[in-house]
């Protein structure tokens, strides 16, 4: 049934209710003010960042925390460029994001003539960091647009998909036009005749490892791992797949010597949903990652399969559907030693620096005093310890933006996208270099009234890039940058604000700070970081 007197902007957010979207972050333009017409009663929360970049970054931590597409509407040309940061994150990390834009009027985009927001080919500057960019011509073509775009989030490797509206476009009438029902896929499930093959292997062999990345956080492993006798090591998007204490979880860097030797010691390795990176297996970037002997690989994406170690086996479907077919396929065994080589590998923990370890108390202690919460890191020093050793509580209880793209500012942002998902807690983990990056964000979270908590890192500067280039013997230029009162700042936001000087009040500023109405600031120093490697 079609809806009269309404223009394309209005249709717009018509389907996008039928496709179950709640939430939209955007700064309005005078390009986009038409996809603000119908936002009005229509049951779609806006949200309103101080920078596009903080617009991706929100819908990022918005799409992993909720499991559906984070939607940003967003202005032609500098609007565009601001976001691609953050749709750089959201590609390498496979998370899900609908990016809206205007684009100058057919007869005007890409003239060179210099009208308002002029770039020469928006949808090719955004092309490289998006699963597709398509320009909408016609009215009739944005029903079919966005029903490609969630049934590529719904059914294949989810990535950024970003739709371009002409002004025109958007202006002109849709109510002749339906609102169709969205389309209901199901996900790719593995081949019965691969599974069989994949579980002979796994069968006959008696010191399998599973390596578990973001593409599995929502399977059921635990049966699959103890069916196995198969310890299961977390890349950092899978790290609480297996809870804290599990006798065959793995919370620690394929990176590192001991789930290294764990690894290489495997007769048949199993790789779940991971692209086997180098953030996570060989950061250090020495080239030591063992080769598997057998290597059983399964994800959605084909070429990724083809990419890298050479594979025995692919399987490509989703990982919680094969997990649950090699469950089913697979005799359970008597426990064996698996227990005791997850344990070998998990007290490689202690072989960390001193420094390192005293970081991932701070993790421990932020995770038993909110075991629900979420933890969102920026790229930080705790953030990297917690990529090497931290066991996060349950899936999706971790994520950051130390791997793959690496983006500075994403903690806060992406924080406030995951805190308006759902009621859980949500403990951004940044240092004051990457808050500038997205100080105007603070407002955001007042406004908007999140209860975030951001655990601010304050040393006064780039401390992990000046200890690296200290560690080169390159003088440490550019990094003792001038940090501005970020409490007093924060404060004038309207944000609660701590300084933590002792780490016996952390876990009492946690749980104040979780019962509050609106964000709350926690700053710590150096000093709060040597307390705690003296207790590690």
């Amino acid at each position: 049934m079609g809806n009269s007197g309404i223009s394309t902007g209005v249709y717009l957010t018509h389907l996008l209710r039928a496709y179950g979207v709640e939430v939209v972050f955007g700064i309005p333009g005078v390009h986009t003010v038409e996809l603000y017409r119908g936002l009005a009663g229509s049951g779609i929360r806006h949200v309103t960042p101080r920078h596009e970049q903080g617009a991706g970054f929100m819908a990022d931590g918005y799409a992993r925390a909720s499991r559906k597409p984070g939607v940003c509407f967003i202005i032609s040309g500098p609007g565009m460029t601001n976001i691609l940061t953050a749709m750089g994150q959201a590609h390498a990390d496979s998370v899900p994001m609908l990016v809206i834009s205007t684009v100058n009027a057919h007869g005007r985009m890409g003239s060179g003539q210099g009208w308002l927001h002029e770039m020469p080919d928006q949808s090719a500057t955004v092309a490289g960091v998006a699963a597709f960019s398509r320009t909408i011509h016609r009215p009739e073509d944005l029903a079919p647009a966005v029903a490609q775009a969630f049934a590529l989030f719904a059914s294949a490797r989810p990535r950024p998909v970003h739709l371009e509206l002409p002004i025109n476009v958007m202006l002109a009438e849709a109510g002749h036009l339906p609102v169709p029902a969205p389309l209901r896929l199901s996900r790719p499930a593995p081949d019965p005749a691969m599974v069989a093959e994949a579980a002979s292997l796994l069968n006959n062999a008696r010191k399998t490892v599973i390596l578990a990345g973001g593409g599995a956080a929502h399977a059921t492993l635990a049966p699959l791992a103890e069916a196995l006798d198969a310890p299961v090591v977390m890349t950092t998007n899978a790290r609480g797949l297996l809870p804290p204490g599990h006798p065959l979880a793995v919370s620690l860097s394929p990176s590192l010597p001991a789930t290294r030797a764990l690894i290489a010691a495997a007769d048949v390795v199993l790789a779940l949903g991971t692209e086997m990176g180098s953030t996570d297996y060989d950061m250090y970037e020495d080239g030591g990652f063992p080769p598997p002997a057998r290597l059983i690989r399964v994800d959605l994406d084909p070429l990724q399969i083809a990419r890298g170690l050479p594979a025995t086996l692919g399987i490509v479907a989703d990982a919680a559907l094969t997990v649950a077919a090699l469950t089913a396929a697979l005799p359970p065994r008597p426990p064996g030693d698996g227990a005791a080589r997850a344990a070998a590998a998990q007290a490689g923990r202690a072989g960390l620096s001193v420094d390192m370890q005293g970081d991932l108390r701070i993790l421990d202690l932020v995770r038993d005093t909110l075991p629900a919460a979420r933890l969102v890191g920026d790229s930080t020093q705790l953030t990297y310890a917690g990529n090497l050793g931290f066991a996060a509580a349950t899936a999706g209880s971790w994520f950051n933006s130390a791997t793959g793209f690496g983006t500075l500012g994403y903690g806060l942002p992406a924080a406030i996208g995951a805190k308006l998902a759902d009621a859980r807690p949500v403990v951004a983990i940044s240092g004051d270099g990457g808050l500038q990056f997205v100080l105007g964000e603070l407002a955001s979270a007042a406004e908007a009234q999140v209860p975030v908590i951001l655990l601010l890192h304050d040393n006064n500067g780039y401390g992990e890039i000046k200890s690296y280039m200290i560690s080169k013997n390159i003088p440490p230029l550019g990094v003792d940058i001038l940090t501005p009162d970020l409490a007093a700042i924060a404060a004038a936001c309207g944000w609660q604000v701590a300084r933590v000087t002792d780490l016996d009040a952390l876990p009492g500023l946690l749980r104040q700070g979780a019962a509050a109405g609106g964000p709350t600031l926690l700053i710590f120093g150096d000093d709060l970081r040597a307390q705690a490697a003296a207790r590690a």
